[in-house]
């Protein structure tokens, strides 16, 4: 399995505060142990799974994507909280 991060996704884990990396981690290694473990959007970003996890009381979103050529491919695309989430990718 190949694991990819994208420039959003790295700016946004390195803007964290270091209690906030442990349930981050924990969802990341979810994502990577079972990627299927997100639900599969539609429409526009049929392409994307978004796994749903709680930090700190408050719901984020991690993001990815899971293509399956060869080998696996799981390119992490952003985490965020819920609001503007979808807008701000399909930009």
């Amino acid at each position: 399995m190949k694991i990819l991060q994208t420039n959003r996704f790295k700016k946004a884990y390195k803007s964290l505060h270091p209690n906030q990396l442990p349930p981050v981690n924990r969802a990341i290694a979810d994502v990577i142990e079972t990627p299927e473990i997100g639900e599969r959007k539609v429409g526009d970003l049929s392409w994307l799974r978004v796994h749903k996890f709680k930090l700190l009381g408050q719901f984020m979103l991690l993001g990815y994507s899971m293509s399956e050529a060869q080998e696996v491919v799981l390119t992490f695309i952003d985490i965020a909280p819920h609001e503007n989430f979808y807008r701000d990718l399909k930009r």
